[in-house]
């Protein structure tokens, strides 16, 4: 940037505009005096910023502090009006759909299933969903400012082919999120869906201290998401962390996981894996969580069964753990999905133990905080991010 350019009113005004936006979403209601603090602008120059911002209708007037002496003093807070986002969550079985304003209060929720053997028209089942969801808050899918589909796999950016997951149909068609983006008739991304549960915990759960952390998501599959610096680190082709295909000591052998769609720590760890394993000593299960409940359940009672499943379930997923850190190094993982997360303490504790005795970096293990669907809550957290660099930027 040339010294003219930097120097430039209009430069220096949206880089105030921005400054006095960031703090409001971060502090909530602000005084013209308390923002000039902040920013270090003169009461004169605040008043100007933020009579602007509020004829942009980025700003609104809310009330005013008093308590003190003098004339109580006007408020503002960021008018979550301004834009909204939709975060979805897509898996085989349902799309799910928040609706959240520029604030990020979710004002709209919708979930449509997906029928069984029907024909899939990605674009067509995406609309439906999105619309039905803006339509509950007097909205259309064409007034989001942005969208975010978390999923499983990941698309090439060199290719823009969707990888990592045969299970999903209609996704790998050439041109399909082009589809998409016309279809809901704004801008759409697609992000890793355990990418997204990362960036829910970096945001608002177990990993908010900025660094190097890995998050584990154990559920029907297996997958895991890098922060490296505080950001997710993604790979060449997207498929940075699929550690599900990772080969492993203990599981088969497979080759041409591309057209088998599994791999050694799936195999391994996985929740078919899970349940069979659970099996062996004696627990019977619908799911690989309902297992797990039923294992911790039974540990008090000094049940050799629940105990021993328990401990050959860490020993899994500590192998597949060790030959995380040992490339990566990270200060944080985080356990996530309903396997650890039903397993809660005791089994957090077993494969602490287990990875503290295979690897020679020993990070320390949390389970992840955010509930709900965390994949929907880190899909609405990366479009805020988008929406709001356009809108502040443009204001």
């Amino acid at each position: 940037m040339s010294g003219d350019r930097a120097g430039r009113p209009s430069l220096l005004r949206a880089i105030n505009d921005r400054a006095a936006l960031d703090l409001l979403l971060r502090h909530g209601p602000l005084s013209r005096g308390r923002i000039g603090q902040l920013t270090g602008l003169s009461k004169p120059t605040a008043s100007q910023l933020l009579a602007r911002l509020e004829a942009a209708g980025l700003v609104r007037a809310v009330g005013t502090a008093g308590g003190g002496p003098g004339p109580a003093a006007q408020l503002y807070e960021l008018n979550p009006a301004a834009a909204h986002v939709a975060g979805l969550d897509v898996t085989p079985a349902r799309i799910d759909v928040a609706v959240a304003d520029l604030s990020g209060h979710v004002v709209a929720e919708y979930r449509l299933p997906t029928p069984r053997r029907a024909p899939v028209n990605v674009a067509a089942r995406l609309r439906e969903a999105v619309a039905a969801a803006t339509a509950s808050a007097g909205l259309a899918p064409a007034d989001l400012t942005h969208v975010v589909i978390g999923m499983p796999g990941a698309f090439d950016p060199a290719t823009g082919r969707f990888r990592y997951a045969r299970h999903l149909p209609g996704w790998h068609a050439p041109g399909v999120l082009d589809e998409v983006r016309t279809a809901l008739g704004t801008t759409v991304d697609v992000e890793n869906d355990v990418n997204l549960v990362a960036l829910a915990e970096q945001r608002e759960g177990a990993a908010k201290d900025p660094g190097d952390f890995v998050l584990l998501w154990v559920d029907e599959g297996i997958g895991s998401a890098l922060v490296l610096g505080g950001r997710l680190h993604r790979g060449a082709t997207g498929g940075a962390g699929e550690v599900g295909y990772m080969p492993l000591p203990g599981a088969p052998v497979i080759r041409d996981i591309g057209r088998s769609n599994t791999g050694g720590f799936q195999q391994l760890a996985g929740a078919p894996a899970v349940l069979a394993l659970a099996k062996t000593h004696g627990i019977s299960a619908r799911t690989a969580a309902g297992a797990v409940a039923q294992a911790v359940a039974a540990e008090p009672q000094h049940s050799p069964g629940g105990a021993g499943f328990l401990d050959e379930l860490a020993t899994r997923l500590a192998v597949g753990l060790a030959s995380i850190v040992a490339v990566l190094d990270p200060a944080l993982v985080v356990l996530s999905g309903a396997v650890p997360l039903t397993g809660g303490a005791p089994l957090l504790a077993r494969v602490t133990d287990e990875l503290h005795g295979l690897a020679i970096p020993r990070p320390r293990l949390v389970l992840g905080e955010v509930r709900g669907n965390p994949v929907r809550t880190g899909a609405v957290h990366a479009a805020l991010d988008v929406a709001r660099d356009s809108v502040f930027t443009t204001a």
